[in-house]
């Protein structure tokens, strides 16, 4: 049995990972920011009975962070497993995203998780064992007009688990990043958008919803707690693993074209054009 600590539990990819490794007989610990809001995750506690406990974690907060894993630690002894979920969606062109807005996204996003693998760290040092799961996105991977501060702030978290893996290698911690690609959850509904019709950037929003229009079948956030949980706990460890047939769609067509011809993606086309494009590209039925 493992003790488990997830961010950003109330609803979405954390909440499905806090009861998959709960329904598996591990001991959770199920973070939000604010318990009172999170009814969901408390309907599905109330209702199975399963070993997850809700506590009040705000990431963007380095004393709610703190209290956070001393509350697991205090209920438990140990930290075995952190996945680090809490994140905002949202953005729009790079150049019509306020500032304030890319840092928030930043606060929560990047710094967030680096808070919290911050804070478990002693303790998984302390008993020479444990993962720390990062969930990032295949835009993690791929960056995409209309969506550049959310794709930085993945590309960072990405870039920071990479170096940290190597750091904490030798003291039997294990670091994964988890890259979904479109995922059914209320991130969508929560997000904030700058689209401004006028915008000469408009288009490449318009865009990026053609791209995602192109996924018939996008993951559950059921698929995603399946795999934050063979890359926290599986026999085989690994670095990175994908959700989705659409990411590793994604992933394998941005290989097979130069950066030039991505960049020229940009270019003056039609919708039909560029949705003939993408299908193509990564073949999207």
């Amino acid at each position: 049995m493992a003790v488990v600590l997830v961010t950003g539990s109330s609803s979405g990819i954390g909440l499905a990972t806090a009861l998959h490794f709960a329904r598996a007989g591990h001991d959770v610990y199920a973070g939000v920011r604010a318990p009172s809001a999170a009814t969901e995750l408390a309907a599905a506690v109330d209702a199975e009975k399963p070993r997850v406990r809700i506590v009040t974690l705000d990431v963007d907060d380095d004393a709610s962070v703190a209290r956070a894993a001393r509350a697991v630690l205090d209920g438990s002894g140990r930290i075995d497993v952190l996945v680090n979920n809490a994140g905002i969606g949202g953005g729009g062109p790079i150049a019509d995203v306020p500032v304030d807005f890319a840092k928030a996204m930043f606060e929560t996003n990047y710094f967030g998780a680096i808070r919290m693998t911050q804070a478990v760290l002693p303790a998984m040092r302390a008993q020479r064992g444990g993962a720390i799961v990062n969930v990032s996105s295949v835009w993690g991977r791929v960056a995409v007009a209309g969506h550049g501060h959310y794709c930085a702030a993945k590309h960072a978290l990405e870039a920071a688990s990479e170096a940290l893996a190597q750091e904490v290698f030798a003291l039997g911690i294990r670091v994964a990043i988890v890259e979904p690609g479109v995922v059914i959850t209320p991130i969508f509904k929560k997000a904030r958008r700058f689209t401004d019709p006028a915008s000469p950037y408009a288009v490449h929003v318009r865009r990026l919803l053609l791209l995602y229009q192109l996924v018939k079948t996008p993951s559950q956030p059921e698929d995603a707690a399946r795999v934050i949980h063979d890359a926290a706990l599986g026999d085989a460890p690994k670095l990175r693993h994908v959700v989705g047939e659409d990411a590793r769609k994604v992933l394998s067509g941005r290989t097979r074209v130069s950066d030039e011809e991505y960049v020229a993606t940009g270019g003056e086309m039609t919708d039909a054009d560029f949705v003939d494009l993408n299908r193509r590209r990564y073949g999207f039925d």
